[in-house]
């Protein structure tokens, strides 16, 4: 039923927004030039590898040294625009359809925390990761990483299909009010870099 629902949902959302998306592809273009998507590899259920699909965001500018500059010095008017709406998210849509990710679940984070996990935090795994969560809903990038890794694990032992109406109808209200977006001080989340003392506090 899950799947169904985010097949149906997913297609339906793509088409009810394909044409912000068409502006917004036109958008950067116009401003950032190509490419037009930004690709990552991410895990997904049980860890396995895919490649996660947003709007491009950030330009690709360097120093005099060929180091790239940090985020907040690559993020665009344009790509504030667009993260604010979360409407750079909407690319992994194409995700949900490949069976890849869920509307609702943890989100897919990057490969080289896999290692970082406590036994606990690596059950966010278990599920297939989500355009939105239940992290999302209560904080996202404001709170912190294991505030958020507590929020995934309660999401994985309590889903089910009233959780995740739940979820999407509370992050339809946190995409109007723009809540979380970025962590304080900062362009958006810094990294993870493990649980101090291995231990969820």
């Amino acid at each position: 039923m899950k799947r169904f629902l985010d097949m149906v949902g997913s297609l339906f959302l793509l088409i009810l927004t394909f044409p912000l998306l068409l502006a917004a592809a036109g958008l950067i273009r116009w401003k950032m030039g190509a490419p037009i998507l930004y690709r990552q590899i991410r895990p997904g259920l049980n860890g396995k590898p895919f490649t996660l699909y947003k709007l491009r965001t950030m330009t690709e500018l360097s120093n005099q040294h060929g180091h790239v500059l940090d985020d907040h010095q690559r993020l665009t008017a344009l790509g504030k625009l667009l993260r604010k709406c979360s409407l750079d998210e909407l690319p992994q849509l194409v995700n949900v359809l490949k069976g890849e990710m869920s509307l609702v679940g943890p989100r897919p984070l990057l490969l080289e925390y896999l290692p970082l996990y406590t036994e606990a935090q690596a059950k966010r795994h278990t599920v297939k990761p989500g355009i939105t969560g239940w992290a999302q809903v209560n904080g996202r990038n404001a709170i912190s990483w294991e505030e958020k890794f507590e929020h995934d694990i309660w999401y994985v032992e309590h889903a089910s299909m009233w959780v995740d109406c739940r979820i999407l109808m509370l992050t339809l209200v946190k995409v109007v009010k723009r809540e979380g977006i970025s962590g304080e001080g900062m362009t958006t989340m810094q990294k993870f870099k493990g649980t101090r003392g291995g231990e969820m506090g």
